[in-house]
């Protein structure tokens, strides 16, 4: 049976305590993994402060953008072991994982290298009264040791994201992955140690949330600053945990997201992109649309395509290259999503397409499937309106106004992304601008430039990162001011 263990101080580390890693496929195991205890999150946290202190401590940012391409060289190598390990813990479709997991995960780093190696330095010059001035100019050191504790929808995608731009700031990391995909995880630390990270650098601990690894990390004195990607619920009680040492936190949670459906539309394109922002990855991406609303005129017209499309939406093994939804993450968060689509029924929700479980009659049978599925007719109050769900589900809903739409949109204590869908340029501009998120989206959907700030507002996250917005967070700025005084009279 494979062994999932940890690196800390660049070395692999087993524990009495083992849980199993369970492929949602099938519910078969694929591997033991090693749950770390308190002790070993705090020899992880003293191996990154002892890194800073040596070597690592020393290194030029010219040295940095160099190990970071030799990373992303080495993951590249490596591909076919990343994908193998991210289909086996997620269940997500070859098509997605080949074309946006794993090519992406290797880019995280090759982008912050380009960003650092160009990376300007504000300065600025103050002249004073008396002839003299100051020139002040910033100076970029590392924030210490950051503790990354990752999301189990897109592992490799989002631990890279985080992981990359820290090393590029010159912090040492103690990650803990997703006890539900610690696969990706494990084989980067298997990167950093093949590469030459120095011992405490990069530091890896597998675990659990509450009295496990997660804990233990935000609940750490030594830590310098925390990021963290998945739920609300959880942000807030790292959050409680980082304010006691008043440390930075970057957050990116949960999302209820609204699609804006105007009848003057592109339709086929709008339902191409549609299709994907619903039911992309199982709809366990914190981007996807969950709320969909659609103009008056057009209405029947998308629900009745949408039901059509999700008929030849191929549901099937991940690993043949026709598939295009595979499982959800885990056998429990099958149930609370198909504990919604029981709610939805209470909540008197017609169902347009889909609501229960495939059957395959295999081994398929054991995993954690459910069926795309479209429902209609609930008020804006309803809990499944309110609530997040994170599975392959939308709600569709008219609407006659531009004001009453924006208004229904905003109406939610997430705000992370939004997707107009209009042809009326005027209209596209004024619109996306009225949501309350993070990003806007117009006729298009989960299209990134990894320069520009990613984030939410609300219950969806606090703080940006992306391009400088992650440089500026993973280092503590210094500005240095000079007094220069004028040039003395000659004597």
């Amino acid at each position: 049976m494979k062994q999932y263990r940890n690196f800390v101080d660049g070395k692999w580390i087993e524990s009495t305590k083992t849980f199993h890693d369970v492929t949602p496929i099938d519910g078969s195991v694929v591997a033991v993994v090693h749950e770390a205890d308190r002790d070993l999150v705090d020899t992880a946290v003293k191996a990154g402060h002892q890194a800073l202190e040596g070597e690592w401590g020393r290194t030029t940012a010219a040295q940095r953008v160099d190990l970071l391409r030799r990373i992303a060289n080495e993951m590249e190598r490596r591909q076919q072991d990343f994908l193998e390990a991210e289909m086996a813990d997620t269940g997500k479709p070859l098509s997605m994982a080949s074309t946006i997991d794993i090519p992406r995960g290797i880019a995280n780093f090759r982008n912050f290298a380009d960003i650092l190696a160009t990376a300007p330095v504000d300065s600025h010059r103050l002249d004073l009264p008396d002839g003299a001035y100051a020139l002040n100019y910033t100076a970029r050191k590392p924030l210490g040791v950051v503790g990354v504790i990752s999301p189990w929808n897109l592992p490799l995608l989002l631990l890279t994201w985080k992981v990359a731009p820290a090393l590029a700031c010159g912090n040492a990391v103690v990650i803990k992955p997703s006890e539900d995909t610690p696969g990706t995880a494990t084989l980067l630390a298997e990167v950093m140690e093949a590469v030459g990270v120095p011992p405490g650098v990069f530091n890896l601990v597998h675990g659990f949330g509450p009295n496990s690894a997660g804990e233990f990390i935000s609940q750490h004195p030594d830590i310098s600053a925390i990021t963290f990607t998945g739920e609300s619920k959880t942000g807030s009680t790292i959050m409680r945990a980082a304010a006691e040492g008043v440390k930075p936190v970057s957050f990116e949670l949960g999302g209820k997201n609204a699609a804006v459906i105007f009848a003057d539309c592109d339709f086929e394109k709008m339902l191409d992109g549609m299709m994907r922002a619903i039911f992309l990855n199982s709809g366990q991406v914190c981007l996807c649309s969950e709320r969909v609303y659609v103009e008056r005129p057009i209405f029947d017209r998308f629900c009745a395509a949408l039901a059509e499309r999700i008929k030849a939406l191929k549901v099937d093994w991940p690993h043949e290259a026709e598939t295009q939804m595979g499982p959800l993450i885990s056998a429990k968060h099958r149930d609370k999503v198909l504990s919604y689509f029981e709610l939805a029924r209470q909540e008197g929700a017609t169902f347009l397409a889909g609501g229960g479980v495939p059957r395959f009659g295999d081994d398929r049978d054991n995993g954690a499937w459910v069926e795309p599925t479209v429902i209609a007719g609930l008020s804006d109050d309803a809990r499944v309106i309110r609530e997040e769900i994170f599975g392959p589900i939308c709600h569709v809903a008219p609407f006659d106004s531009e004001s009453e739409v924006i208004r229904r949109a905003n109406d939610t204590r997430y705000g992370l992304a939004a997707t107009i869908w209009t042809t009326n340029l005027s209209r596209a501009h004024r619109v996306s601008e009225s949501m309350r998120v993070g990003i806007s989206w117009v006729n298009t959907w989960f299209l990134r430039d990894l320069r520009t700030p990613f984030g939410g507002a609300g219950l969806s996250g606090i703080g940006r990162e992306g391009g400088m917005h992650s440089l500026n967070f993973y280092s503590e700025l210094t500005n240095v001011c000079v007094r220069i005084d004028k040039e003395s009279p000659d004597v």
